[in-house]
């Protein structure tokens, strides 16, 4: 496949984690960095061989030599960002939550339509081929009547919140907080693997009154309930679980699927899959560029993404969540 030339978004973490699993995908091209400051940009850029540094998003969308952008902004500058790359004819990989509200999410995918360009949501754990492994071996449990998907995570930044620092992933005002960090993970594969609820009930724990540390979903489905637990504030170490007639799945990380296995009624036990630790970005990454060559469609993961971040409104609504982004 022809090389796929990308700018980046964002200096942090994620960005860094991300271009470490694109060494490993030889259709990637790392041409541009952006950054709202130059030096960091550059000095960002400068680790991984880059020579193209930008501090202005219009610049940045004129360049004709980069054929897509991975953004990994806060979430409440997704929106303007992507959807200023798209007019300029650029494919946009989006880390999750993809927007702050489904306003901005259909504005968004409206905006790929309308100028043929690919967007999807960088949510990892869909493409893990873990998560094939779950799927094609859920049959195994008979009737399915409970599920439990599980990610908490206590933050490294938690603990100098509480002594008054502000942090990005703590603040409303870039449409933040549990939820739409790590509880998008738990919401994705609750809607990857069941589909979308007749019901869901949402609760939160709220930290500095405004912005919700933890929380938990309760969802009905026709024939079984699912419940998703998700917290920056705890640790968990408890897998999630599909609990069917015959046994149960153990899914120990389901942002991360490496180890999936069934204990069957009888005590017996079956790995249905497992693997090594590895970063599994490399494979969204995989299928962007597949969609970007028109290998691959990509109509059901934009409507999980807009399903995910409808579900995700209304859970904020019930538990009283709002962003500046909302209004």
């Amino acid at each position: 496949m022809l090389e796929i030339r990308f700018a980046t978004i964002g200096t942090s973490k994620i960005t860094r984690n991300f271009l470490s699993a694109a060494s490993n995908v030889p259709e990637f091209k790392l041409e541009a960095v952006y950054s709202r400051n130059i030096k960091n940009a550059e000095e960002f850029g400068n680790s991984y061989g880059v020579t193209k540094f930008y501090d202005n998003l219009t610049s940045l969308a004129e360049d004709s030599t980069i054929d897509a952008v991975y953004i990994a902004s806060p979430n409440a500058f997704h929106c303007s960002q992507a959807i200023q790359m798209m007019k300029a004819g650029k494919h946009i990989l989006c880390e999750k939550t993809i927007a702050s509200n489904q306003k901005e999410a259909e504005e968004m995918f409206r905006t790929a339509s309308e100028n043929h360009v690919i967007l999807l949501e960088a949510m990892r754990s869909v493409f893990d081929p873990g998560m094939d492994a779950v799927k094609a071996n859920m049959n195994k449990l008979g009737v399915i009547r409970r599920a439990t998907i599980n990610y908490c995570q206590y933050s490294s930044r938690y603990d100098s919140f509480l002594q008054g620092q502000d942090h990005n992933i703590f603040r409303r005002d870039c449409s933040a907080g549990a939820l739409m960090d790590i509880g998008t993970y738990c919401v994705h594969g609750l809607l990857c693997l069941f589909g979308k609820p007749q019901q869901v009930v949402g609760f939160s724990d709220m930290i500095r009154g405004d912005i919700d540390g933890a929380g938990t979903i309760l969802a009905k489905y026709p024939d079984m309930i699912a419940e998703v637990e998700y917290s920056k504030i705890t640790n968990s170490k408890v897998p999630s679980e599909i609990q069917g007639e015959k046994g149960i799945m153990l899914i120990h990380e389901i942002n991360c699927l490496e180890n999936v296995k069934i204990i069957y009624n009888d005590g017996t036990e079956e790995v249905v899959y497992f693997r090594n630790k590895e970063n599994n970005m490399k494979y969204e990454l995989e299928h962007f560029i597949r969609m970007v060559h028109g290998q691959e469609q990509n109509q059901l993961h934009t409507q999980r993404s807009l399903d995910a971040i409808e579900l995700m409104d209304e859970i904020r609504r019930q538990c009283h969540i709002s962003f500046p982004a909302d209004k």
